[in-house]
């Protein structure tokens, strides 16, 4: 018989941080020394415990963002075109520069899906640039955005 505790959805705000703490604290031990059986319902906990999380505190991590934020942040334009809108929003960072984690936020945000932001580095020439963990808009990426306006 397998046990899975009580469902998350009845469990109160501090029960659910603690237990969701509590399974990110054993997921090793569970991988490293427990059955396949244990590792699937210690997966399927530990999913159910993060979703609910999401459920309950939907700003909290950047997965529960839900993609567009409610209200258009400060200088989007609505209806502009979404890849506009991102490399309009790199572009108003300090050098054009950004985190590749935010940028993906902001891809997300924008509502420019992984192919077309994949595309911005591949075409030619490139619109954004890789430079170790951050990404730079190029003189072709502020070409667009200046035509756009």
């Amino acid at each position: 018989m397998t046990t899975t505790g009580r469902p998350v959805s009845e469990l109160s705000d501090e029960e659910l941080e603690s237990q969701g703490k509590q399974a990110h604290e054993t997921r090793n031990w569970v991988f490293l020394h427990g059955t396949a059986e244990q590792f699937a319902n210690h997966t399927t906990r530990m999913l159910a415990l993060e979703q609910e999380y999401l459920l309950r505190y939907p700003k909290r991590t950047w997965q529960g963002s839900g993609g567009a934020p409610s209200a258009p942040a400060e200088g989007d334009n609505p209806g502009e075109e979404p890849t506009i809108a991102l490399l309009r929003r790199l572009a108003d960072q300090p050098d054009g520069r950004m985190h590749k984690l935010e940028l993906h936020q902001v891809a997300r945000e924008c509502g420019v899906p992984r192919e077309r932001l994949a595309a911005l580095y591949n075409s030619d020439p490139p619109m954004i640039t890789a430079d170790r963990a951050d990404r730079v808009i190029t003189e072709h990426g502020r070409a667009a955005v200046s035509n756009a306006d």
